[in-house]
Formats: structure tokens, sequence, C-alpha cells
């Protein structure tokens, strides 16, 4: 039996079947990382997340916060009705692989969910620290959304190996516009690796083992299909 000629399949069942394979390789990769899944609850603080560039120096919580004051916000709605929590690596490729869907939802729920990123560069992922610093190194000039999307758009030409991409990731800031030497000066601080550290401790009391891990307001989400995700969303914001 032939495979249908692509250019003949409908539309809807290309997406369908693109979401399908996208799903597939989340989960795939949270599976392998993630053994011993389980729902954890965290609590948000009262305020809302600002991108407030404080090192971990300044925070005095307990470990096991699911937001904090300082978290990255991706978006921020205007009329929030519910708090979408990612905790992610850029070199893990189901966070590639949940991307474009994740984008997807921001451009959909623009106006009611807030979207937070939480770094959890994985061991076994030799550059996920070094990128996560990058990032947040970028994000302290107020450029986290687009050093985030430029990590995950270029996944495949930079992750997997053993040599230093550090060289790598200031080509992007430079291509972003940054002021190199705050950059420079940012990811030489041992702030700033204390504040990607702060994400992990934070991710590692409340149980994530996996990337990636999402919270919807406060809930760790386990949906089995990209639709049970969306239906997770949609019901949150109708509440």
């Amino acid at each position: 039996m032939t495979s249908p000629d692509p250019k003949t399949t409908p539309a809807p069942n290309r997406q369908r079947r693109a979401k399908t394979v996208v799903w597939i390789l989340l989960g795939l990769a949270v599976a392998t990382a993630a053994i011993g899944y389980f729902v954890a609850r965290g609590t948000t603080t009262d305020q809302q997340p600002q991108d407030t560039g404080q090192s971990s120096g300044q925070q005095t919580q307990e470990a096991g916060q699911l937001v904090r004051e300082n978290s990255r916000v991706l978006s921020q709605a205007p009329n929030e009705k519910a708090v979408l929590v990612e905790f992610l690596d850029f070199e893990c490729e189901g966070c590639a692989a949940a991307y474009p869907f994740v984008e997807e939802l921001r451009a959909e729920y623009a106006d009611t969910v807030t979207f937070v990123n939480r770094y959890f560069p994985l061991p076994g992922h030799p550059n996920s620290v070094t990128a996560a610093v990058a990032v947040e190194a970028a994000a302290q000039q107020g450029a986290y959304e687009a050093m985030y999307q430029r990590m995950f758009e270029t996944q495949t030409e930079w992750s997997h190996t053993t040599e230093d991409r550090s060289e790598v990731f200031r080509g992007y800031a430079e291509d972003l516009g940054l002021d190199m030497a705050a950059y420079d000066a940012a990811v030489a601080d041992p702030a700033t690796r204390e504040r990607v550290e702060l994400d992990v401790a934070d991710g590692t009391a409340l149980g994530v083992s996996g990337t990636p891990t999402f919270y919807l307001d406060g809930e760790q989400l386990a949906p089995s299909t990209l639709e049970e995700f969306t239906a997770a969303i949609e019901a949150a914001v109708q509440d």
C-alpha cells in the first residue's frame, strides 16, 4: 500500500498528524527523564511574578516555590485567569518539541494565561547549564523571550556535544543587539549561575525530575494528548 501524497492529504489531517508526532516526542523525552512521574502541588506567591533579575542570594525563601518574584515571565496575561509554569532545559528534545505547541498556546490564550519559565538544566546535557546561564544573562537586559526562542529554534545546531558552546550563545546575544560588556559580565558573575540553580532547587523540591514539566495553577499536568493539555487550560480560564 502506498503512502498518501502529503500534497493531497487534507490540511487538518496533516496538522493533527504533526501534533501527534510532537506529542509522541514530548512524551518519550519526559518518560526517559522522569520515571516515577507523579503529581505534586506548589504554591505561588501572592504577588504576580515579575522579571526583576534578582540573584538567588537575594532570596530567603525555602526551596520548593513554584513561582518567585524573580521568575522569568514569558508573557503576562492582562486579564489573568491561569498561570502555566514550565520547568525546561534548552538542550532537551522534548522541550524543543513542545516549544511550537507552547507558542500556539501563548497566542491563543495571551489575554488570560500567564506563562512562566523555570530553568531546569539536566546533568546529562553537556551545554544545558551554559545555555541557561546565557539566557539568564540576556534576560537581565530584557531579552529573555528573544534568547529563549533563539535557543529552541537553533537547538539542533548546538546541542548534544561536549564542546563548549559559550561562544555560539555569545553570538546569539550579539545578533540580538545586547550590550556585550554587560552580557559577558553577567555570564561571568557567579550570581547568574546561582539564579539558575535556584530554579533547579525549587523544581527538585517540588518533585520535578525531567523536562518539560508543566504546572497549571499549582498542579502538575499529566495529560496523555495535546487535546487533554489544551482542555485543561480551557477549563482553567473558564473557572
